[in-house]
Parts: C-alpha cells; structure tokens; sequence
C-alpha cells in the first residue's frame, strides 16, 4: 500500500464482521467513503479487513443497519502508542530521570589527583583549585577548561615550572613539576675553565685549580682562566677547575619605540552566551540577542558531556563576549627615550644568564624618524665568562 505511512500515523484498526450479508455490508461501507483494505475471508460468515481509525468511528451506524456484528481485533499506529506512552507515563518519566541523574552524576567531579609535588606545594594546588571553583561535587560544566586550570595554576602558585592537567572521566589528574628542584651532583672529568668572551677581570672565586689571571686582566675568548693541572711537568696531576670568574663585558642595542602606538584594551564590560554545541550546530540555551557594543572578542569554553565513561558527541558551550576598545598612547621624547632604554635592558636580560648585572650604560646614537625613536645603546655587563674546556691526555702529555 502506497500510502501505508499515512495510514499508521492516524492509525488504523483490524475489523471482524460476522453474520448474513457481508458483501452487501462492504458495498454499503465503499459507497460511503469507507476505505478499506486487506479484506480475507475466514468461513462462509466471516471476514476481517483493515480501515482507518477515523472510519472505525462511524462503522457501527452503518452495522445497526444490517445482520452483521462487528468487533475490533487489533488497533496500531501513532495514536495508539501515544495512549500507550501515557499509560506508562510514570515508568518512562521513573527511567527518564534516572538517566538524567546518571548524566549529571557523570559530568561531576569527583577526585583530583596531584603527582609530582611536595605536600607545601599540593597544599597551595588544592587551595588555588578550590579558589577556581575545582571541587568535588562541583559540575565539570561550569568550571574553566583544563588549559584554562593549567594557565591559572601556572600564573598563581609561584613554585611551579609546569602543571599538566588532564580529565579522564569524573577525575582531574594533575602532574607537577616544581621549581629549585635540588640538582644532582655534577661529576666533573679534569677540565680547565677559559674565557668564553673578551672582558676585564673584575673578581674570582676560585673552588678548585690554578688562576691563570689577575683581577683587571684584559682576556680574549679561548684564554686560559683557571688551569686544572698541578704538579710537575712531567707527571702532571689533572683536576677538574672549578670557580667563577667575574668580568666586565660589552654589548650594544638597536632598539626603535614609536611615539604614537595604538592598541585594544577590554573596558570590563561582557555578555555570556551558552549553547548546546550539536557536531557544528549550535542551539542557543541562554544568552540571547546581540550584545549592546559593536567591537568585543570572543572567548570560547566548551566542556564534553560525559555518560558514564562514554564521550557524548553532545557539548556544553559558553561563550564570553568582552567589549574592546581602541587608544592611542603618546609619548614624548623623553618618555620615549627612557622606556626605548628599558627595553634594550630587557633584550640584553634574556641574552643573559640570571646572575649576570648591567653596570652600565651609554647611548651611541639617537634619531627621531618616521614617528619613532630610535636608540643604539652600548651596555657594561659583570657576568662569570669562565666555561669548562675538557683537559685531554695528549694536551697534558
């Protein structure tokens, strides 16, 4: 049947006639508009046949007019599941709900496991955390994502190198790394230490070894500072040199600063918009309308939605917009030429090592062009300039 679809969406009903005249019972219902379908006959007095529902109403006026009884044997289609949805309400609505709660008890936090650190430092994680809202009990839904837990947990608790955060189900696993993490012995072979840069000899400590130099000594790279043999010539004893040697050393700085920079700061007004992310559909929950201002940026949170230990391809997404705005900041001259100064400062810092100090410095040259600043900049710098050169046994023989 072509449009049986049709016919089990306003559903349908097999219908038993017994009794004398039954061809002229069907005519009678054709003649009427009564559709009928899969007529069989069952004996010399009975058939069954299918008809629409909204027929199977009016079939009794027509069999009070005839010999014939009529029974209803099976009813199906849309409208009879829904009654028997209705009638089963309370048991599907008892199931309903307890999926649901199995879902939000899926998407709960509920451990956070820390390796790597010290008690101290687990404690000030754990208190961070909970300052962030990462607790157990709390839904993983309106907690931040976990690069987001990694950049504040980074940025807040100051003994941490690095923290990798990871959620594997209802658990947060956290692996740490920690600062001034006490350095293993170094075992040295018997080197010398020499100059890894021209300098004036400003202090030593010596730990171990022969100085080779004086204090306001003028070295070039490769000179030899502190040797580690001893002894006779013949029958040298090797050592490993140990120690510092402090030197005034020099460097320039090209740096160009314009006087007139635009840039964008969020002036603290926001939206927060959440959605039911469906694959790359999104179908708004709360939020709605475009914000009140023009320029913002956008910042997108999305959190998985758990069932059990199954990733649901369903996700929750929060999006903040944050109104940007645009300034101009002038300098002049000199505001220019000092922060141009601390900039180079902040180059040559990071060409550097940690313990190195800027003496001093002078500018070289100075030109405004083009709207900029423009400096060379020499630098006086006291590092230790003395590294390890490996004493073989042929150089000692």
């Amino acid at each position: 049947m072509n449009n049986q679809w049709v016919e089990f969406l306003y559903g349908r009903v097999t219908v038993k006639v017994s009794g004398k005249g039954i061809e002229r019972f069907l005519n009678v219902l054709t003649r009427n508009g009564l559709h009928i379908w899969h007529v069989k006959r069952h004996g010399t007095e009975t058939i069954t046949f299918k008809m629409r529902l909204r027929d199977a109403k009016n079939i009794r006026h027509y069999a009070r007019k005839s010999e014939c009884s009529i029974s209803f044997l099976r009813r199906s289609g849309v409208p009879f599941l829904i009654k028997r949805v209705l009638k089963n309400s309370g048991f599907l609505a008892g199931a309903g709900i307890f999926l649901l709660i199995l879902m939000v008890l899926s998407n709960v936090i509920w451990g956070i496991e820390i390796k790597g650190a010290k008690p101290a430092t687990e404690y000030q994680i754990r208190k961070e955390l909970d300052k962030m809202g990462v607790k157990i009990g709390k839904l993983q839904l309106f907690v931040d994502n976990v690069e987001g837990i990694q950049r504040q947990l980074t940025n807040n608790v100051g003994d941490l190198t690095w923290v990798g955060v990871e959620l594997k189900g209802t658990t947060f696993h956290l692996q740490v790394v920690e600062k001034n993490e006490p350095k293993k012995p170094e075992q040295l072979s018997p080197r010398n230490l020499i100059a890894k840069k021209k300098a004036i000899i400003v202090n030593m400590y010596i730990e171990n070894g022969q100085k080779m130099v004086e204090i306001n000594d003028h070295v070039v790279p490769g000179q030899l500072l502190v040797s580690g043999e001893f002894g006779q010539e013949g029958t040298p004893e090797l050592v490993a040199a140990k120690g510092e040697v402090w030197g005034e050393t020099w460097y320039k700085s090209h740096v160009e600063l314009p006087l007139v920079t635009n840039f964008k700061v969020y002036n603290g007004k926001e939206k927060e918009k959440h959605f039911i992310l469906l694959g790359d559909f999104e179908l708004p929950v709360w939020g709605f309308g475009k914000p009140e201002f023009l320029k913002y940026e956008t910042e997108m949170n999305v959190h998985k939605i758990h069932f059990l230990k199954w990733e649901l391809p369903i996700s929750y997404l929060n999006k903040t917009l944050r109104e940007r705005e645009e300034v101009q900041r002038t300098y002049s001259n000199k505001e220019a030429q000092q922060i141009a100064i601390e900039l180079a400062k902040k180059q040559i810092k990071g060409r550097l090592d940690e313990d190195a100090m800027i003496k001093d410095e002078k500018i070289l040259h100075k030109a405004i062009k083009n709207g900029k600043v423009i400096l060379d900049i020499h630098f006086k710098v006291i590092e230790n300039i003395a590294v390890g050169q490996p004493i073989s046994k042929e150089t000692s023989e």
